[in-house]
């Protein structure tokens, strides 16, 4: 947890009580359902919490914009994003139940209001967002052809409307449809930790 305040001093104190809860949500479920590897569990924070902040370092989301996260599995980045964005609006959609429950669940326990948690195939989901968000979950070609008709014409973000991902390694294969526009930011650049070394994220915007 000290690692999320040092990288993000204005949390208030709810947000802060929303972020320590976490550890004990997380690990209750994880015991239950195995959505974080047990090995990985103990790095709640930094690999997956943290990790998920980093959309927060690269955009400020507006108030009332509507981001759907693919993919969420047990709420990342869709609830850290959640809890940092409270005046926005996340839908976390994932096919298996018993992640989504994971996600449903945290989400009720630490009361927040601005969460929609649903169980369904992303091609199955009709309604429009300014953004679609996700963490290593498909090939970046895949996510932007399934959800390119889930993305709303209205902007209202000082970024246009459009992807962002979070992903590992040499993305250059996955980019390339889109070399002319996408943006890659190494993780690096806001986080200090080994960890992100290698960790990217991806801008491609919808016009």
């Amino acid at each position: 947890m000290k690692n999320i305040e040092s990288y993000f001093p204005a949390l208030t104190e709810l947000q802060k009580s929303q972020f320590v809860a976490l550890s004990g949500l997380y690990s209750e479920w994880n015991s239950k359902i195995n959505v974080i590897s047990r090995k990985d569990i103990d790095n709640l924070y930094l690999h997956h919490v943290l990790h998920s902040l980093a959309i927060a370092k690269y955009i400020t989301f507006a108030p009332g914009t509507a981001i759907m996260d693919v993919g969420t599995g047990g709420g990342f980045p869709g609830i850290p994003l959640s809890i940092f964005f409270p005046e926005v609006n996340f839908l976390l959609l994932d096919s298996i139940g018993k992640k989504i429950r994971v996600a449903e669940e945290v989400a009720g326990a630490i009361g927040l209001t601005n969460v929609d948690v649903v169980h369904s195939r992303v091609e199955e989901e009709k309604r429009k967002f300014h953004f679609i968000v996700s963490r290593a979950v498909m090939p970046l070609p895949e996510l932007i052809r399934i959800t390119r008709k889930n993305i709303t014409k209205e902007e209202i973000n000082a970024l246009p409307n459009g992807f962002i991902c979070l992903k590992g390694g040499n993305l250059s294969a996955e980019t390339a449809p889109f070399k002319h526009i996408a943006e890659e930011v190494s993780l690096s650049t806001y986080f200090a930790d080994p960890f992100f070394q290698t960790k990217k994220l991806i801008y491609v915007p919808l016009r």
